[in-house]
């Protein structure tokens, strides 16, 4: 199969969400509280279907599954990468997701390491990311008196800025920010605080303090990765990240650029502007918020065009 896989986005209802889904990227919301768009998933909670080919209609689920070839044979139970785009309208919950091995035991699933890339932010947006507490005891009893202002740790955000989010790790998004996010494949959330929110009945939404307690890096941890940009003819090619859970990049293509693959498959979303893909089955469009994956078999490809694309691979 020498043909991407192109994904119809799967979109998600938030409290917190709002309509940039469909004013940026043109996708038919739900509603006008619409949170994500899960743009390459395979799991559970939301997988995407193939738009193209001879894998049509297929969700990724079933062609990982059933095709693994198509990903070069990789091993493992779940596809393992999950790409979403979030418009935060409001606050997100402040919130931590465990490790593999905690997640697994009382979850059922993967942890989630997860890392951002600010698509846009009003001006003065803030994400919350780490915490003051020293110790666990410490950290309980600031989340149990709600001395919110003493515990979380602010950080003022702009377009363009990109954050690592390891596992333990307390976050969240604030309102007026557009992220891609790209995360291992798995919907466990320990919600620490959600600014006392009800839901659309009337309820305060759950909090889970034991296990958020138990999974929270203690004391907080900077993870900051060393980003390095390249010029690769007409194109910039910024390396955000590479861990053991995912590598991340930006590729600024302004003309034409050649690429090859470092990666079984290769994961692709397309930020702004059009342009299209070139592999030797033909040509395919590029436009703002399509999301591809290149498969095993393609190992070149070229981009022609002016766009902004966030590249991953496991």
């Amino acid at each position: 199969m020498n043909e991407p896989l192109i994904l119809e986005p799967v979109l998600q209802e938030k409290i917190w969400g709002g309509k940039k889904l469909n004013e940026v990227f043109g996708y038919d919301l739900p509603s006008d509280k619409t949170g994500e768009a899960w743009a390459i998933s395979a799991h559970p909670n939301g997988p995407s279907v193939v738009k193209n080919g001879v894998y049509k209609g297929m969700t990724l689920a079933v062609v990982w599954d059933q095709h693994r070839e198509v990903f070069g044979n990789e091993e493992g139970d779940v596809f393992p990468l999950l790409t979403k785009i979030l418009d935060a309208a409001e606050d997100l919950s402040v919130q931590v997701h465990p490790d593999d091995r905690y997640g697994m035991e009382h979850e059922g699933e993967l942890g989630k390491t997860e890392c951002w890339y600010v698509i846009d932010a009003d001006e003065g947006a803030e994400i919350i990311y780490g915490h003051h507490a020293q110790t666990k005891e410490e950290l309980e009893q600031m989340i149990l008196d709600g001395k919110w202002d003493d515990l979380l740790r602010r950080i003022k955000v702009k377009k363009g800025d990109f954050f690592y989010v390891p596992s333990g790790t307390i976050h969240a998004i604030g309102g007026g920010i557009t992220i891609l996010e790209t995360q291992q494949s798995s919907d466990t959330t320990y919600r620490v605080y959600d600014y006392d929110r009800k839901d659309d009945q009337g309820n305060l939404r759950e909090l889970h303090v034991k296990q958020s307690v138990d999974v929270t890096t203690v004391p907080h941890v900077d993870a900051t990765p060393e980003t390095k940009t390249t010029k690769q003819k007409e194109a910039n090619v910024t390396t955000f990240i590479q861990t053991d859970f995912f590598d991340v990049y930006k590729w600024e293509v302004n003309g034409k650029a050649d690429f090859h693959a470092t990666a079984p498959y290769t994961l692709v979303s397309v930020l702004e502007g059009n342009g299209k893909l070139i592999v030797e089955a033909g040509e395919y469009s590029l436009t703002k918020g399509t999301h591809l994956i290149l498969p095993n078999d393609i190992k070149e490809w070229t981009i022609e065009g002016k766009l902004e694309i966030i590249a991953s691979n496991s």
